[in-house]
């Protein structure tokens, strides 16, 4: 599958999503999503997460969800079946997508019809930028040391050097709204995503000197 082509997927409408090479963890219980699953599953393939805009991820009769225009793949990397009607499943963010249109599908799975957009470019992190780089790699050391690396949001490896693998990690992170989560996911320069989702951070504590 390449960037810029165009796909039919199964659509996930979350009130949270994921960046690529991000880490998603879902309980699924609902029969249409534990079908969709199950099929994933089986046949190794991904599915799309969107953001909802308007809407619940536990649909009821009668609701008309509206989604955001930006998605990203997300591909199963664990998968446990608790009991039937319950599954865990961890997930790793792949290529992201432009949501052209959607419809509902059978057994209440909505279908869309994307284009992929480019994988990031591998951009080299600017030197005023890292100490957030290594606000992250100190956190990945800690739990490495513990024992618990498996435990961190974040699939290895660990691209603290990259632009953009930095830029995803944040923008996942913070407590930012929906639609500017979207609009970080969908901006295609890694550098200025980096950027804008570094300004909505606190201010650093002033180093000892």
């Amino acid at each position: 599958m390449s960037s810029a082509s165009s796909d039919t997927l199964a659509l996930f409408p979350l009130s949270h999503g994921v960046f690529p090479d991000g880490q998603l963890r879902l309980q699924i219980f609902e029969p249409r999503y534990l079908d969709l699953i199950k099929r994933c599953q089986r046949e190794q393939a991904p599915f799309g997460v969107v953001w909802l805009k308007l809407g619940r991820e536990v649909q009821i009769p009668g609701d008309a969800p509206d989604f955001y225009a930006t998605g990203c793949l997300a591909h199963i990397r664990s998968y446990v079946e608790i009991q039937p009607a319950l599954l865990q499943i961890i997930c790793q963010g792949g290529l992201r997508f432009e949501l052209l249109a959607s419809s509902a599908g059978p057994y209440g799975v909505w279908q869309g019809q994307v284009r992929y957009l480019p994988c990031d470019p591998e951009v080299a992190l600017p030197p005023q930028h890292q100490v957030h780089a290594d606000r992250l790699g100190r956190a990945i050391a800690h739990a490495q040391a513990q024992g618990v690396a498996d435990r961190l949001p974040w699939f290895a490896p660990y691209k603290l050097d990259d632009a953009g693998w930095l830029a995803n990690r944040y923008a996942e992170a913070l407590p930012l709204e929906s639609a500017i989560k979207v609009a970080l996911l969908a901006e295609v320069d890694p550098l200025m995503r980096l950027n804008q989702v570094l300004q909505a951070l606190p201010p650093l504590p002033p180093t000892a000197g």
